[in-house]
């Protein structure tokens, strides 16, 4: 049964991407490809809280993400769980037109395993060229020292990639819905200092408003504030 439940924050979502030639090949992936993602969402519950102090909450797909079918499954299931992050792993080739994450609104990257056997800096690459082909922007990870298959791990330098990648996603996601205040743009009129709205409204999701600085001169002129708000205001300028 589904639910009007509203998450109060966006979460990271995982996606464990595998190669998804059988006869073999994905069968012996499968448990690192998962062990992978779990490994990933116990470092970003266990180091990264919500401004509240609540600890991130991380959603895995049910599944290893081979086809078209299990990427769709994936991105179903991150939309009913509130997801507004995405983090790709894998730690091998896979077929990227058809296990990429086709979102246009969550921020992404992509974690390639740096491993002996079938290292995941193939489909990075791929993948990652796929995503600017299609205008989707996504980030790189990839470790520095090579690892053993079965090395469970993660590397000192991969953490700090992820994150530091989860941190900014979060605060990104967590805008949504959100509404950006303009003040002053349009009399200072500094060509490079105003952002271009279509990045709040496409990327970010959130919506413009403005306020020139000639209509907080007139109301200033004329008196038009909270007087008590107004002297609030200015003892803590002048104090800090």
């Amino acid at each position: 049964m589904q639910t009007n439940f509203q998450w109060p924050h966006p979460a990271i979502g995982i996606r464990p991407t595998i190669d998804g030639r059988q006869m073999g090949v994905r069968e012996s992936l499968e448990d690192q490809t998962m062990n992978m993602a779990k490994s990933l969402a116990d470092l970003l519950t266990s180091e990264l809280k919500y401004a509240d102090g609540t600890p991130v909450r991380c959603v895995i797909a049910d599944t290893t993400i081979g086809r078209v079918a299990e990427a769709a499954a994936c991105a179903e299931k991150f939309k009913r769980e509130d997801v507004g992050v995405v983090i790709t792993v894998t730690p091998c080739w896979c077929y990227g037109s058809e296990t990429i994450d086709m979102d246009l609104h969550t921020p992404k990257a992509i974690w390639g395993f740096n491993g002996t056997e079938r290292p995941g800096a193939v489909y990075l690459a791929a993948a990652l060229a796929g995503h600017t082909q299609k205008g989707l922007p996504a980030f790189g990870i990839y470790g520095n020292d090579v690892m053993e298959s079965s090395d469970t791990s993660i590397p000192e330098d991969v953490k700090e990639k992820l994150l530091r990648f989860a941190k900014a996603g979060i605060a990104v996601a967590s805008l949504r819905g959100k509404s950006y205040l303009s003040v002053g743009s349009v009399s200072m009129g500094i060509a490079g200092s105003i952002v271009n709205e279509n990045f709040f409204q496409e990327y970010l999701g959130m919506r413009n408003e403005y306020v020139d600085m000639s209509e907080l001169i007139r109301r200033m002129q004329e008196g038009i504030y909270d007087q008590v708000e107004f002297e609030k205001a200015m003892a803590w300028t002048k104090t800090h």
